[in-house]
């Protein structure tokens, strides 16, 4: 036996569906967690998408699918995102009473203090720098790693009511940072469970500016996977969750998620309220009181949102016009999407000569990006830009395109990852 531990130990074999379960059970872990993914029916609350009773139980989820997601555990890493979910997360948010902060997690768990809460805040900070410069597939692993070891001890130890809180808001915006990188990653279902456990999270910190981003964001997943409906209400449901304690910026983001949904629904005449309304909100900004993580939405990011929706909407002059505004010189992923957006805008007004042009200038400016987003924008505009035949530029375009990474990634996800078809 000890022989064959020590080969365990050594990673020269596994356990197999004798030993495995007897290893979890002495270790009181999940297979997953132990990334032992041959054993089979033991991890069904892994895949579960229904929003946690309790902060307990969000406390708990979070963990696990840290171990299995660390653990590289195949069928939560390719999950797919649940309708339902969307659903009863936003609702249930909506409705929940005013919180009341669970004990502590364990009397022999580390105490914590605010200074723990900075440390998690400084470092989620540096990495959502990398995932912003780099892309949700460059760092997603190293965040999680230090969420699994770092975090998850802290919110099982001993803290006072105000301590918590702020710890408990922390780890929801570091969750939200792990589904946005899961999500660029294009693991779906992964990013929306950690939506899920992070609007838990936010619910019982009492951060409802918060809570009501992480609505957002899932809008703009569910908008992305063709779940326009989905996406509008979610970013509706974020606007009236916070409605007493709404600032002009979390409004204008929201408006913006809507018009978001709408344009891909073919309803300009919405869509174009719904900027009008966002574009309204941003007039009246007071940057004093606006939560830090939101201030990356201003007139530029607004820009970039109007340039996608006139895009979906088939308003090639608009999309161009806002495209051309939307630049930030700042954010390499965000500038990266929103030069595919007037490529493709160019190719909606008949100029595929162009198209091409910005299209090389998105390959050289993503060129140091790993994000499965990138790569479904690349793979829209090329499904797009077949209409134009084998035109001198195409030809051009396509030789100069196969060098860049990027461009060489839709050749194999082309067909896995793709942004769904506009109305």
């Amino acid at each position: 036996m000890k022989r064959r531990i020590a080969s365990w130990e050594n990673g020269h074999s596994v356990p197999d569906e004798f030993y495995g379960p007897l290893l979890c059970e002495a270790l009181g872990m999940t297979a997953a967690e132990l990334g032992l993914n041959h054993i089979t029916g033991q991890d069904a609350t892994l895949l579960d998408t229904s929003y946690p009773a309790s902060p307990e139980a969000a406390i708990g989820n979070i963990d696990r699918l840290w171990r299995a997601d660390l653990n590289g555990y195949e069928p939560l890493i390719q999950a797919e995102p649940s309708e339902p979910a969307w659903n009863e997360a936003s609702l249930r948010w909506l409705v929940a009473p005013e919180p009341s902060f669970p004990a502590s997690q364990s009397a022999n768990g580390p105490r914590v203090g605010l200074a723990d809460v900075q440390m998690i805040k400084s470092t989620s900070d540096m990495f959502a720098q990398l995932d912003d410069r780099f892309g949700g597939d460059h760092a997603r692993h190293s965040v999680i790693q230090y969420l699994s070891r770092e975090v998850a001890p802290l919110l099982a130890g001993q803290y006072t009511e105000p301590v918590g809180r702020a710890l408990f808001s922390t780890a929801a915006e570091a969750t939200l940072l792990a589904g946005w990188m899961s999500y660029d990653a294009c693991h779906h279902g992964l990013a929306q469970r950690y939506f899920l456990q992070a609007l838990r999270l936010a619910q019982d910190a009492n951060n409802r500016r918060l809570a009501g981003s992480i609505l957002s964001a899932m809008s703009h997943q569910a908008t992305f996977l063709g779940h326009f409906t989905h996406g509008a209400t979610l970013a509706r449901g974020a606007l009236m969750g916070i409605s007493g304690v709404a600032t002009p910026t979390l409004r204008a983001q929201f408006h913006a998620m809507e018009a978001r949904a709408l344009a891909r629904t073919g309803d300009e005449r919405a869509c174009e309220l719904a900027l009008a309304a966002s574009a309204k909100a941003l007039e009246s900004v007071n940057s004093d009181d606006e939560p830090e993580w939101i201030t990356y939405f201003d007139q530029a990011e607004l820009a970039a949102e109007s340039a996608h929706c006139f895009r979906d909407v088939r308003s090639a002059r608009q999309a161009v016009a806002h495209a051309e505004n939307a630049m930030s010189g700042s954010h390499v992923r965000s500038d990266f999407f929103v030069t595919m957006v007037l490529a493709d805008a160019h190719l909606h007004a008949g100029e595929p000569e162009e198209a091409c042009r910005v299209a090389l200038d998105a390959l050289d400016l993503g060129e140091q990006l790993k994000s499965a987003r990138c790569v479904a924008y690349l793979g829209e505009f090329r499904q797009h830009l077949g209409r134009f035949g084998d035109m001198a530029a195409v030809r051009d375009f396509h030789e100069q395109a196969r060098e860049h990474r990027l461009w060489s990634a839709t050749d194999a996800h082309r067909a896995k990852i793709s942004i769904p078809s506009q109305p």
